[in-house]
């Protein structure tokens, strides 16, 4: 029987079904198109169809990341048991050739290609420690809040992080985007195969990485409109005009349920709670990063104004479905209605416990004192 596939550890992909590591290589070298070019749907080179094949594939994401080899299963359109049916455009059927020969392989939604291995690994916490900057006046070092964070997130997952007040949620949002009034003393951040714990915010923005504020700023003087298109223009390179902007823009105003006037109105300028939480969510949709990290965003809010804050979530994942989130709340009421893949406790600047939605429902019965 052939070996059963393998994974070439630098790129941050990881083998599905139980397959081990090898050393293997497929003599095919393809470039298919990624989930989101091809409607929810990607395609690969197999070696065999009776048994787990291998699939060499680059993605399109920065030439530094290498040509990488997943495993996927071996029968064509099988669909992976629990796979998710998230919203996507009709299936596409893409060529995959079976040494030599060419046949078909659909994939149906975004979450049956994350669970047949076309899929990798998006960004990683690993073993972070942070700290508020010295203060050059006294000198003295400020005790550490982050003690040795773990996380991983795949294209498309939806990570929740929960704990009690004090443990360091808002200060690892603020770190993962590198703000000034924190310092990282000890670990690493890895998105998309690079070391970018060195990189400012500005950087990391462009990149692709994107954080909701758990109390948004108001910045007068500065319309909606316009914060949008000088944030988009930066993040994609170009010089987007407020026209174009606008357009778009509008579609998801309607979306989201706000006053068309809304994009004139000065940022976060006389919002309510609810106001600034969907301009949040706006902003997350038009500038498409590849990974939000939204703090807090249900905190505020009522019930009407949480399920439409849950709602754009869902439709800007349904657009897209390769978006990775780590999820800050203190509620199970905004999992109920986003279903994390991973829900997390974290406790005195560590995650203690990380499992699925039945940590959340444990935390409603008994609290956080037995994970202190």
């Amino acid at each position: 029987m052939l070996d059963a596939g393998a994974v070439n550890g630098a790129s941050g992909l990881r083998p599905r079904f139980g397959l081990r590591p090898s050393s293997t290589k497929s003599r095919f070298d393809e470039r298919p198109r990624s989930i989101a070019d091809s409607g929810g749907m990607t395609s690969g080179t197999r070696r065999h169809p009776g048994t787990h094949a291998i699939c060499r594939r680059r993605f399109a994401h920065p030439p530094s990341l290498p040509t990488t080899v997943v495993a996927v299963p071996p029968t064509p359109g099988h669909v992976s048991p629990g796979a998710r049916n998230r919203p996507v455009p009709a299936p596409l059927a893409d060529p995959v050739r079976w040494c030599g020969i060419t046949t078909t392989c659909v994939v149906k939604t975004p979450g049956e290609a994350l669970r047949l291995g076309f899929v990798r690994n998006l960004f990683r916490v690993e073993s972070l420690h942070a700290a508020p900057v010295t203060d050059e006046d006294d000198g003295v070092a400020p005790k550490g809040i982050l003690r040795g964070v773990d996380l991983s997130v795949d294209e498309g997952q939806i990570h929740a992080i929960m704990g009690p007040n004090g443990c360091g949620k808002s200060t690892l949002a603020s770190t993962l985007l590198a703000c000034p009034e924190y310092e990282v003393t000890g670990g690493r951040l890895i998105y998309k195969g690079e070391d970018i714990t060195d990189w400012s915010t500005e950087v990391r923005a462009k990149a692709g990485i994107f954080l909701a504020f758990q109390y948004p700023q108001e910045i007068a003087g500065v319309s909606v409109i316009q914060f949008l298109r000088q944030a988009l223009s930066a993040r994609k390179g170009i010089d987007l005009s407020v026209l174009e902007l606008r357009l778009s823009v509008m579609g998801w105003m309607e979306r989201l349920g706000m006053d068309s006037s809304f994009v004139d109105r000065y940022l976060n300028e006389g919002f309510s709670g609810g106001e600034k939480k969907r301009n949040e969510i706006m902003q997350m949709a038009i500038l498409e990063p590849d990974l939000a990290i939204l703090d807090e965003t249900d905190s505020g809010l009522d019930i009407d104004a949480l399920r439409i804050v849950a709602k754009g979530i869902r439709e800007v994942r349904a657009d897209r479905p390769n978006l990775g989130i780590v999820l800050i709340t203190h509620y199970q009421r905004l999992l109920d209605e986003l279903q994390p893949d991973f829900v997390h406790i974290m406790v005195d600047g560590r995650i203690v416990k990380s499992g699925g939605m039945e940590i959340a429902a444990e935390l409603e019965k008994s609290g956080y004192e037995a994970y202190r």
